[in-house]
């Protein structure tokens, strides 16, 4: 989602917490506000993604 619309590609450690922020926001009432602090580079896991939905790794 972030990389789709923003062109930010988070980390594998920082898309979990992404990941579980938008299950906890369907949770939560529409005006409340949810911070999730990034941290990391996501380019440099895109190799290993690539590889581990191939099945190669």
């Amino acid at each position: 989602m972030l990389s789709q619309k923003e062109g930010i590609i988070p980390a594998l450690e920082s898309s979990h917490a992404i990941s579980y922020a938008i299950k906890y926001a369907a949770t939560r009432p529409k005006e409340e506000s949810i911070i999730v602090c990034l941290s990391g580079r996501g380019d440099k896991d895109v190799d290993q993604m690539q590889k581990r939905l191939k099945g190669d790794a």
